[in-house]
């Protein structure tokens, strides 16, 4: 894979139709959420569009989908969910409401799915940045490709997980 990779801004600004993103962990450990994920924990509200955590993401979003791209997140989670699990889920209407679709799909589910190793962002069906993480959930270096064999493996795995997966809306972590 070549070793220039996009940052989430060039990628998503770099989108003429689709961007779409698959999330396969139950637990991420990215420094900009601790404060946030903290408060969560001790009953603070995580769903303000206008927080440090979300405003730059907004931002992003809106100006994304306002060119007219249509922006889908599917998260598959293991059950019972993780407490960083349930705070996603408190903040994801946050994200649905800046223009992203999102839909949540229980491992189980997914058993029958080839999947790729790594969750990715996938643009335009042309190119995928796959993001890395250690396993304790800290982010790695993330992979960038625009070799065909991966961007269907990566279309066709978010397009089986997207159909069986619930929408936001509807889905109770419980």
């Amino acid at each position: 894979m070549p070793q220039s990779v996009p940052s989430f801004d060039e990628l998503l600004d770099s989108a003429r139709s689709s961007a779409l993103h698959l999330e396969m962990r139950d637990v991420y450990a990215v420094a900009g959420e601790r404060a946030s994920f903290a408060a969560w924990r001790r009953g603070e509200r995580v769903d303000d569009p206008e927080s440090a955590l979300w405003r730059d993401w907004v931002a992003l979003v809106r100006r994304t989908v306002g060119r007219g791209v249509r922006m889908r997140r599917a998260r598959i989670v293991s059950v019972p969910v993780t407490d960083y699990i349930r705070y996603e889920h408190a903040g994801t209407s946050v994200i649905v409401d800046a223009g992203e679709q999102v839909r949540w799909l229980e491992r189980p589910e997914a058993s029958d799915i080839a999947l790729p190793g790594n969750d990715f962002w996938l643009i335009d069906g042309r190119a995928v940045r796959f993001n890395v993480f250690t396993g304790d959930g800290v982010p790695a270096e993330p992979q960038f490709s625009e070799d065909a064999r991966v961007t269907r493996l990566c279309a066709a795995a978010f397009e089986e997980v997207w159909q069986r997966a619930v929408p936001h809306e509807d889905y109770k972590v419980g």
